[in-house]
């Protein structure tokens, strides 16, 4: 999954992100989550044995980032007043545009209502935007993240209501 998602997250920002900002958010922010592997919300769509996508929804609070961003515990969300939270969604190259991100958001608003929860919520790259608003969910605030190297890489906070 690591190589899936460091390809995807430079390959397909390309138009969105220069290329200093997509090196810097693949090598600081994005990877796997174990936390959502093991709360079984991580999904993975292959292909005769090949990666084409994986993404998944968390019943924790963190909106973003791999295992090395967390400096803490990751508490349970409240369904009934917090939104579940859309995490790690990343598509092969190979297969953009194929509808696998599409397919594995909507299973995942599945899994997050039938575990009560009534909102989702998301900190989305600029590439990602396009697919999150055409599947309904609008941006409720705009995010300037700060790496390393003294660069900074938009994000969108975006949110969607669902029925439980």
């Amino acid at each position: 999954m690591e190589a899936l998602i460091a390809r995807s997250g430079i390959e397909l920002s390309a138009g969105f992100y220069t290329p200093a900002q997509a090196q810097a958010v693949t090598r600081h922010v994005f990877g796997v989550d174990t936390q959502l592997v093991a709360d079984q919300t991580y999904f993975l769509i292959e292909r005769d044995g090949e990666a084409l996508a994986c993404g998944g929804w968390s019943k924790r609070s963190t909106l973003f980032g791999a295992d090395r961003a967390k400096t803490g515990p990751d508490p349970l969300l409240d369904p009934a007043c917090e939104p579940a939270r859309i995490r790690a969604f990343f598509v092969s190259p190979d297969a953009a545009r194929q509808g696998l991100g599409r397919r594995l958001l909507r299973h995942c608003t599945e899994q997050a209502a039938a575990g009560g929860f009534r909102a989702l919520e998301l900190a989305a790259t600029m590439p990602g935007v396009p697919l999150y608003e055409a599947e309904g969910f609008a941006v409720v605030e705009r995010i300037e993240l700060a790496l390393p190297g003294g660069v900074h890489v938009p994000l969108a906070r975006m949110r969607k209501e669902i029925a439980a």
